[in-house]
């Protein structure tokens, strides 16, 4: 399957819970006529052993119950404030037992001829490292939860790839979003058509042009990190005031400063075509350009693979 936006992996936490979140991501989407066919077989509890009834059943919530508070507007904290309430009271323990539970999965036991199965029938994963239904499912939508470390259950985090244009923030970030199966975002398509009109006439963008955009990528940090997903989002975030409405003291956020000469960085913006960045804005970019104290700083002399190695490496992935 192609990736779905808005359908979180199964490793995905929500609150202490891997799973939920996915199921009411597949209520969402099945409401908007956007989940794929193939999954609908699977929505709620009609067959004991699928993921949908399993969790109801550990919640102690009916599934139709959480089902309307979803088509509601209930968002993941008041669902969960809900199953409080109504379901039936979980230690941390308990939820330890069912996320290593949950995740192994197909992994010696009763699940694994259906695993195997799914495995023949989906020829693009066969060459995967697949243990587990999780680790499958990662790999039909896209993700990589062996090069994730999936089931280490770690906090969320999002990679900020920033600097000056030209020093191959999309590229690395598109490596790096690819490599680890997670969702990447590039800052221009944050912007305004007016920010990129303006840009596209070499005229630099000032501080309440940049406001908005700013904002954007921040909303999209927050609700990703929200969700209980990784990310990778590029931004030249040149100022430090910038990144701090970006990154709000945010510390899921791990910085990459990607930097380099300016004779190598200015013959990459010439050699792009049908850009809106010019070479000729180089110059106010360098020149409003404040490093940060606390990023890992990468020279973009090196090759795209190496730089991607060198973040995995950081993020020990």
């Amino acid at each position: 399957m192609p990736k779905i936006n808005g359908l979180r992996s199964p490793y995905a936490q929500t609150g202490r819970i891997v799973y939920f979140g996915r199921m009411i991501d597949k209520i969402r989407l099945e409401a908007q006529g956007l989940l794929p066919l193939e999954y609908k077989n699977n929505l709620g509890t009609g067959t004991a052993g699928f993921f949908d009834a399993r969790c109801c059943r550990f919640l102690g919530i009916d599934y139709e119950k959480i089902k309307e508070q979803v088509l509601a507007g209930k968002n993941d904290e008041e669902l969960l404030a809900l199953i409080s309430e109504v379901g039936v009271a979980r230690s941390d323990e308990d939820c330890m037992h069912w996320n290593h539970f949950m995740m192994k999965r197909g992994w010696r036991d009763e699940g694994q001829k259906n695993l195997q199965r799914r495995i023949e029938e989906s020829p693009h994963v066969k060459m995967r490292e697949i243990k587990t239904m999780f680790d499958y499912i990662d790999y039909d939508e896209g993700r990589d939860p062996v090069a994730a470390k999936s089931w280490e259950l770690r906090a969320p985090v999002i990679v900020l790839l920033m600097g000056v244009a030209g020093v191959g923030k999309t590229t690395v970030g598109l490596a790096l979003a690819e490599a680890l199966g997670w969702d990447f975002r590039d800052a221009d398509s944050f912007h305004s058509e007016k920010n990129i009109a303006k840009m596209s006439a070499s005229q630099p963008l000032d501080d309440s042009d940049r406001a908005p955009w700013l904002a954007a990528i921040a909303r999209y940090i927050k609700n990703t990190l929200e969700r209980g997903e990784n990310g990778v989002v590029t931004c030249s975030a040149l100022k430090e005031s910038y990144r701090k409405a970006i990154l709000a003291n945010n510390k899921n956020v791990i910085l990459i400063h990607l930097q380099g000469s300016p004779e190598i960085i200015r013959q990459r913006i010439e050699a792009r075509q049908n850009h809106f960045m010019k070479p000729a804005m180089l110059d106010s970019q360098l020149a409003a350009l404040e490093h940060p104290q606390d990023a890992l700083r990468l020279d973009v002399a090196d090759s795209t693979q190496a730089l991607v190695a060198k973040i995995r490496a950081h993020l020990n992935l």
